[in-house]
C-alpha cells in the first residue's frame, strides 16, 4: 500500500506492511527517515529546480556522460559535488575549460580543495557581470583583437571637446567655488582605494600613508576631514538650521579591506559617522593563459584559478549592486564624485569642479590639467565615429598622437597658442549627475568598456610571457553614453589639483628632469607649493623656494605651509582669514589648525604652530624668529627610519618652535613676539 503527500519540489512516499529492508530502484536521491526496528519504513524523495548530484549522476546512464568525457579526472569526482557546484562544472566545460582539472587527484584525495575550488567559480561568477561565460566569452573576443592589432578607435575622428578652463583666484573661480560648496550638501564621495603601498616602497595601504610630514595627517584623515569641512560649508551657506551628512564609499579589495576598516574604527572614523561610510570590496577576475581564453590555473594550487584585479572600473558595478545609489536619490542627493587613493591637493580644486557641474548642468565631468603635448598622461577627447556616434572619454596619450596623425593632422599631437595640448590630461577624477548616472547604469548593470593587453612571447603573438586578464577603468563609463549626454572637463592649474603618489624612489630618481616624479618626495612638496601659491594670490609675501635633492630627486622647497580642511577650503575663505601685512621666509614652517585663526600683519621666520577649538576665535600678528625645523635628509636604504619617512628622503628636525594653543571657547587677540635665533 502507497501513500503520499506532496508539497511543491517535496514527495513523501510511505511504504506500509513492508518489512525494513527493502530493495527500490529510483532515479533519484533517496533519504532513509526509518527506524529500522519498526516499521513503517519511510522513503523522502526530493526532487529541485537543480537536480542533485545524483541525478547527474543517474542521468549518465541514460546517455548524458559525454558532457564530461574531456574532463575525466573530474568525471571521477563527481560525487563529491552538490548540484550546483555539477552546474558550474558543466559550464565550465562548455567554454573548453578542461584543462582545470587535468591534475587533480583520485577521489578520497584532497576532497576539500576540490569543493573550494567550485566556491572560488562561484564567485567569479557571481562578481562579474554576466557571470564566468560572459568573461570568457568577452576575453576571447578582445584577445582576437589583439592579436589581429585592431584599432580600437578605427573609424573615429578626434576632435576638442567642451569644457571649462579655470583661472585659480579669479571672479569665475570664485563664483564656481561658491556655487560648489552649495551644492556640496547634495553630493557623496567615492573613494577608489584597492590598492597597497607597495609600488611605493610602502608595506601599509596607501590611504595610512602621511600626505605631508608637518601633521602626520594620512591620506584617509585628510579626505574626511575635507569631506566634513564641505559638509559644514555647504549647510552654513543654505542657513537656518540645514543639516546634512555627505556620504563617503571606500571601494577596498582582498589586499586592503581588512585593513581599511581597522584605520576607520582605530581613528573613530576620523569624526566621521560610522553610518556615513560604507566599504564595497572589489572581487578579483580570473587570469589568461592563451588567446583561446583558458583560464589560468594558479602556480601555487591545482585547485585554484590564478586571480588578478580587474580596475578601478569595478566601482560602478559594485555601486549598482549596492543599492546606495537610489538610496541617495531617493535622500535627494544629485551628485557623484570618484576619486583616488594619493592626491593629496584634490579637495582645493572640488568645489569650483563641482560648481561648474552645477552650473553647466554637466552629466559628467572630468578633472583635468594642462597637458603638454605627447606628455605621458591620457587626453580628454571628442571622438565621432563616421556612423554619427559619438562620445567624450579619455584617450591614452599614446594611442592619441597616431589617432590625430591618421585622421588628417599630420603634426598630431601638438601645443595650441597657450603652450599646451588643447586636449586637457585627465586625473580620473569625476563628478556624475546621480539621475542620469543611475538610468545608465539600469541598461549596463555597471558593466564598463574593458581591454585587455597581454604580454606575448615574440611576434606571432600565439602565446603569453605571463598570463593576462581583462580591465576596466572607471573613467571610461562615458564610452556608454548616448551623444545626446553632457559630458564635459574643468581644466585647472596642475600646482592647484594633481600631485598623485605612485612611484618609488627608484623609479622616481630615474624620471627624466622636467618630467613629474609623482613620488612621496614630490606629493609632499606639491602641497607646500600650492599653499605657498594661494598665500601669494591673497597678497602674503612668500619667499622663493630653493632646490634640493631628496632621494635622487630634485624638487623644489618652498615654506612648509600647512592648514587643516576646516580652517580654510576655498580661495576665498583663505582670503577672509589672511590679512594684509604678512611674510613667510623660506625657511619656515607654519601649521593652521582651527576654524576661525585670523592671521594679519605677522612676519613668520622659523616654525609656528596655530591651534584651536571650534568655538575659539583667535586673531594672530607679530613677529615669529626662531630656529624653526631644519629639513634634514634621508636615504631610502636608511632602515633605521621608517618606511614613510625613507620613500620621502627627509625628515624634520624640530629645533624649535612657537606654539599658540587655544583650548576654551572665546575671542583672544595674541601679538606674537619671538627671537631666538
Amino acid at each position: 500500500m502507497l501513500s503520499s503527500s506532496a508539497r511543491p519540489s517535496i514527495f513523501h512516499f510511505v511504504f506500509l506492511g513492508l518489512p525494513p529492508t527493502v530493495t527500490i530502484f529510483f532515479s533519484g536521491a533517496l533519504t532513509f527517515a526509518s527506524d529500522t526496528a519498526q516499521a513503517p519504513l519511510s522513503l523522502v524523495y526530493r526532487m529541485t529546480s537543480a537536480e542533485s548530484a545524483a541525478d547527474k549522476l543517474s542521468n549518465l546512464s541514460v546517455g548524458d556522460e559525454d558532457w564530461a568525457a574531456s574532463a575525466p579526472n573530474l568525471k571521477k569526482n563527481l560525487t563529491l559535488l552538490s548540484a550546483h557546484q555539477i552546474e558550474l562544472a558543466k559550464m565550465l566545460l562548455g567554454e573548453g575549460q578542461s584543462h582545470l582539472f587535468a591534475q587533480w587527484s583520485e577521489p578520497g584525495v584532497e576532497d576539500e580543495e576540490k569543493k573550494s575550488f567550485f566556491d572560488q567559480v562561484a564567485l567569479l561568477n557571481t562578481s562579474y557581470p554576466g557571470g564566468l561565460v560572459q568573461y570568457i566569452r568577452n576575453a576571447r573576443s578582445l584577445l582576437a583583437d589583439s592579436k589581429a592589432g585592431k584599432n580600437p578607435f578605427e573609424g573615429f575622428t578626434p576632435s576638442v571637446p567642451s569644457g571649462e578652463v579655470l583661472t585659480f583666484g579669479d571672479d569665475n573661480f570664485i563664483m564656481f567655488e561658491e556655487a560648489g560648496i552649495r551644492e556640496a550638501r547634495n553630493a557623496a564621495f567615492v573613494l577608489v582605494a584597492g590598492g597597497l603601498g607597495e609600488r611605493l616602497g610602502y608595506k601599509g595601504i596607501k590611504l595610512a600613508l602621511p600626505l605631508e610630514t608637518t601633521t602626520g595627517t594620512c591620506f584617509l584623515k585628510h579626505y574626511i576631514d575635507s569631506i566634513l569641512a564641505l559638509q559644514d560649508a555647504s549647510c552654513k551657506l543654505v542657513g537656518g538650521n540645514y543639516q546634512t551628512e555627505i556620504p563617503l564609499v571606500i571601494m577596498t579589495s582582498d589586499d586592503t579591506h581588512v585593513r581599511t576598516l581597522e584605520l576607520l574604527e582605530s581613528n573613530a572614523y576620523f569624526g566621521m559617522k560610522k553610518t556615513q561610510v560604507h566599504l564595497l570590496k572589489q572581487e578579483k577576475v580570473a587570469c589568461l593563459d592563451d588567446n583561446n581564453a583558458r583560464l589560468a590555473v594558479d602556480p601555487q594550487s591545482k585547485y585554484k584559478i590564478q586571480t588578478k584585479p580587474h580596475g578601478h572600473g569595478d566601482v560602478h558595478a559594485l555601486l549598482y549592486s549596492s543599492g546606495l545609489l537610489k538610496k541617495w536619490h531617493d535622500a535627494g542627493r544629485k551628485w557623484v564624485l570618484f576619486f583616488q587613493d594619493t592626491n593629496g591637493l584634490l579637495f582645493k580644486a572640488i568645489p569650483a569642479s563641482l560648481g561648474v557641474s552645477a552650473t553647466k548642468q554637466y552629466h559628467v565631468n572630468s578633472l583635468a590639467v594642462p597637458r603638454k603635448a605627447k606628455e605621458a598622461i591620457g587626453g580628454i577627447t571628442r571622438l565621432t565615429h563616421a556612423d554619427g556616434r559619438s562620445m567624450v572619454i579619455n584617450v591614452e596619450y599614446n594611442q592619441l598622437d597616431p589617432l590625430l596623425k591618421a585622421t588628417g593632422h599630420p603634426e598630431g599631437d601638438v601645443n595650441c597658442e597657450t603652450g599646451y595640448s588643447p586636449y586637457p590630461g585627465n586625473i580620473n577624477q569625476l563628478i556624475l549627475e546621480l539621475g542620469s548616472y543611475i538610468e545608465e547604469l539600469t541598461k549596463t548593470r555597471g558593466a564598463i568598456s574593458e581591454f585587455v593587453n597581454p604580454k606575448y612571447k615574440d611576434s606571432t603573438k600565439t602565446s603569453f610571457k605571463s598570463s593576462t586578464r581583462l580591465e576596466c577603468m572607471m573613467q571610461d563609463y562615458p564610452k556608454t553614453l548616448s551623444p545626446s549626454a553632457r559630458v564635459g572637463f574643468t581644466v585647472m592649474d596642475t600646482w592647484l589639483a594633481y600631485a598623485p603618489v605612485k612611484n618609488n624612489p627608484e623609479d622616481a630618481a630615474k624620471v627624466p628632469k622636467g618630467n613629474p616624479y609623482h613620488s612621496a618626495t614630490s606629493g609632499e612638496m606639491a602641497i607646500y607649493r600650492a599653499n605657498s601659491l594661494i598665500l601669494r594670490k591673497v597678497g602674503v609675501q612668500v619667499a622663493d623656494p630653493i632646490l634640493q635633492v631628496f632621494n635622487g630627486q630634485e624638487v623644489e622647497v618652498w615654506p612648509r605651509v600647512a592648514w587643516y580642511p576646516k580652517w580654510a577650503l576655498t580661495f576665498s575663505e583663505v582670503r577672509k582669514k589672511v590679512g594684509a601685512g604678512c611674510s613667510v621666509s623660506q625657511r619656515s614652517t607654519m601649521i593652521v589648525g582651527g576654524c576661525n585663526v585670523f592671521i594679519e600683519n605677522l612676519a613668520l621666520d622659523g616654525a609656528l604652530s596655530v591651534k584651536a577649538v571650534e568655538d575659539a576665535e583667535v586673531k594672530l600678528s607679530g613677529s615669529v624668529q626662531n630656529k624653526g625645523w631644519a629639513l634634514e635628509p634621508v636615504h631610502h636604504t636608511d632602515g633605521s627610519f621608517p618606511e614613510e619617512i625613507r620613500i620621502r628622503g627627509f625628515r624634520f628636525e624640530k629645533l624649535d618652535q612657537m606654539e599658540v594653543n587655544e583650548t576654551e571657547p572665546g575671542k583672544f587677540s595674541r601679538v606674537l613676539e619671538q627671537k631666538s635665533v
